[in-house]
C-alpha cells in the first residue's frame, strides 16, 4: 500500500514564509520513510489541505497520514486541520488516513530552543 504524508502549517499571507514547509517537506521526502510527501497549509495560501490529500491520492497513496507543523493542541490543531483532513478524505472512499499529534514538548524542541537562544546571544 503506497503511504502518503501531508505536513501542514497554518500558512501565511508572506509568500517567503509559506516556503518553508516546502523545505520541511523535502527534508522529510528525502529519508524515503513515505512514498509521497506534501507540504500543505490550513489557509491562506495553497496548496490547502484538500488540495494535498487530493495530490497524494492522484500520485498512488492508499494511506494518507497528516502530520502537524504545529506547536501545540489549538483550535487548528484538535478541530480544523482534523476538519480538513475527513472534509477531503471523504472524496476517496477507501483510502486510510490520520492526524497525528503536534510536534509538542519533547526533549529535542527544549534542545532547539536552548540553541536558538545562544546563537541569539552571539549575534
Amino acid at each position: 500500500m503506497t503511504n502518503a504524508l501531508i505536513l501542514v502549517d497554518h500558512g501565511s499571507r508572506l509568500a517567503e514564509a509559506n516556503l518553508q514547509i516546502e523545505e520541511v517537506a523535502e527534508r522529510v521526502r528525502a529519508r524515503g520513510d513515505y512514498a509521497v510527501v506534501k507540504g500543505a497549509h490550513m489557509e491562506l495560501a495553497p496548496p490547502t489541505v484538500g488540495e494535498a490529500f487530493d495530490a497524494c491520492v492522484a500520485a498512488g497513496a492508499r494511506d494518507v497520514t497528516v502530520a502537524l507543523w504545529f506547536l501545540g493542541p489549538g483550535r487548528h490543531s484538535t478541530r480544523d486541520v482534523p476538519r480538513l483532513a475527513e472534509e477531503a478524505a471523504r472524496r476517496h472512499p477507501g483510502v486510510a488516513w490520520r492526524v497525528a499529534e503536534p510536534l509538542g514538548v519533547s526533549d529535542r524542541t527544549v534542545e532547539e530552543i536552548l540553541e536558538r537562544a545562544r546563537a541569539a546571544r552571539k549575534t
